[in-house]
């Protein structure tokens, strides 16, 4: 069997950062696919599950609604690890092309207030799995300790 690529990667030595974790060619566009590790794998406990199901409603409307950015995002969502989120755009990027977009959507979820966009029984299959609050706790803790203090560490995978 062909191994994962995602599976090969040094979880051990992996820490919270921002990570091209593929490229793609789609017809003749190219696809990247970033790691948005907020979690160290097996070192820290993992998000919640109600905390990242919010982050990922909040990201996906702020990415979606970029005044610049939008048109690029195909995918904001969770790892099932529940140690991060996969971003999916579209161009040849690395990690220091979003570094300033991530640092606005964690600013934007940090502070976000009032009803999170599509947590109603109409528009989200789990609907009730949200917590705002730690959402805000998360993403402010991700932002302040990591996006705010990137090294090379944080923006390429350990080899």
């Amino acid at each position: 069997m062909k191994k994962i690529p995602s599976f090969t990667i040094d979880h051990i030595r992996l820490l919270r950062g921002i990570y091209v974790s593929r490229k793609d060619e789609v017809g003749n566009e190219t696809v990247t696919t970033f790691d948005i590790r907020m979690k160290e794998p097996n070192r820290e406990p993992a998000l919640s599950p109600a905390a990242i199901h919010t982050i990922e409603h909040l990201a996906a409307t702020f990415l979606r609604n970029h005044p610049v950015w939008a048109d690029k995002v195909i995918y904001w969502g969770p790892m099932g690890c529940l140690t991060g989120n996969y971003l999916v755009m579209k161009g040849d990027l690395r990690s220091e092309d979003i570094v300033d977009l991530m640092k606005e959507t964690f600013r934007f979820i940090a502070g976000f207030e009032g009803e999170i966009p599509g947590a109603s029984a109409k528009d989200c299959g789990n609907y009730l799995m949200m917590n705002l609050p730690m959402a805000k706790w998360e993403a402010d803790k991700f932002l302040h300790e990591v996006l705010e203090k990137l090294t090379e560490d944080n923006l390429n995978y350990p080899q």
